[in-house]
């Protein structure tokens, strides 16, 4: 078993390590259409395609066996709890406040940083796509890795962070397919 010592260096190394590759990925941000970009992708993650994709299923009849529609709020029921938890526990500063000097291009909608939450969502989301339809979905793993990414080039994540909520939104969409016999 490590001791505290042990797991205090292990921690603030991989802490280095994430500051290294966010000072790498957020330098990309000083390019002029990368940031518009970013902040479009991110935004396309605040929530509102978990509410307008199952509609627009529903209105184009797409799902019927309505899978995909008990499977996301599910999958929802168990990310959300979790990711307001390790959010609220580790309390994990964002870049702007640990970094001298460094700013973000954004605003954060909350004050801590681990996990992503927006790419927790997204990742839960893709994931229940890709269960419940198959491959045409997989390309919105696509559109997952490029929220992961925008919220690291507009420096509100570390790279991380957004590995954790991208472990976590799948996690918990397969969770929710396993207890729903999906798969």
């Amino acid at each position: 078993m490590l001791d505290e010592t042990a797991g205090t260096e292990i921690l603030a190394s991989l802490h280095r390590a994430d500051q290294y590759l966010l000072g790498s990925l957020f330098k990309q941000g000083e390019k002029r259409l990368v940031v518009p970009l970013a902040r479009l992708i991110s935004r396309s993650a605040d929530g509102y395609l978990y509410i307008a994709l199952p509609l627009l299923l529903m209105a184009l009849q797409l799902d019927p066996d309505s899978q995909f529609l008990l499977l996301l709020p599910i999958g929802l029921g168990f990310e959300r709890p979790c990711y307001w938890i390790l959010k609220n526990t580790l309390r994990r500063d964002r870049p702007q406040q640990s970094i001298p000097g460094f700013c973000s291009l954004i605003v954060a909608a909350d004050q801590f940083s681990f996990p992503s939450g927006h790419t927790s969502g997204a990742f839960l989301l893709t994931t229940s796509l890709c269960l419940v339809f198959g491959g045409p979905c997989a390309a919105m793993l696509l559109w997952a890795l490029a929220v992961a990414f925008s919220r690291i080039v507009l420096g509100v994540h570390y790279p991380g962070d957004t590995l954790a909520g991208a472990v976590m939104g799948s996690s918990c969409a397969v969770l929710a397919a396993l207890l729903m016999g999906v798969i």
